[in-house]
């Protein structure tokens, strides 16, 4: 059991861990994770969580790689300890896809109201970037000047070559409406106002008082 202090740069308060595992990198270098599950926070007692150590003899011990990292592990505390570190260098790539929704694919830039829709919205993005990946064997991707040829092509290249794929296959949009004034809403049509709903005010806070001393 974990002890009632948890301190990462304190071995002192770190106590026996309730898992432990050693192996070896790609390199040959010696690997250690140790786990102790069981840790509340101070703020919140009632979330249980497991911190995760990983110590790396191949690492350059600088701030982007360091020998001794720290992890805090919410799910199943039953963790393969050996698949954690692996699971972790996937993390760039996982960071970049996000980046790429948004960015390029417009995830967080439709205005919606409901969560429904934002539901909606986000598996038309994830069917668009599925797309955009399957069009990697046409070998239509834009590689700008200043990029290298020599690497793997990227989602963000192969949107840009979209444009040629999109003006043969045609796409089931509307066309584009008449440029200039609004024709106005079509006769008829039913109407069906937006749900409105309270504006939310927070309170002032309040001035505070500095008593004077006698």
């Amino acid at each position: 059991m974990a002890p009632s202090l948890f301190q990462g740069s304190r071995p002192q308060t770190h106590g026996e861990a309730d898992a432990h595992w050693e192996g070896t990198d790609e390199q040959g270098k010696r690997v250690v994770v140790s786990c102790w599950k069981g840790v509340h926070f101070r703020e919140a007692p009632e979330a249980e969580v497991c911190v995760i150590r990983i110590q790396r003899e191949a690492a350059r011990d600088t701030k982007r790689d360091p020998r001794e990292s720290w992890f805090l592990w919410t799910g199943n505390p039953e963790v393969a300890l050996e698949q954690i570190r692996p699971w972790y260098r996937k993390r760039f790539s996982q960071e970049h896809g996000y980046r790429f929704l948004k960015q390029d694919l417009l995830w967080e830039k439709a205005h919606l109201r409901t969560p429904e829709q934002l539901e909606r919205w986000s598996w038309l993005v994830a069917c668009a970037c599925n797309q955009v990946l399957l069009c990697q064997q046409c070998g239509l991707a834009v590689v700008r000047p200043w990029e290298s040829h020599q690497r793997a092509i990227t989602p963000r290249q192969l949107r840009r070559g979209m444009a040629c794929i999109l003006s043969q296959v045609g796409t089931p949009a509307l066309p584009p409406k008449p440029r200039g004034n609004s024709p106005g809403w079509t006769k008829g049509r039913p109407r069906t106002p937006a749900p409105r709903f309270a504006v939310v005010r927070k309170a002032k806070p309040k001035p505070k008082t500095h008593r004077k001393r006698a």
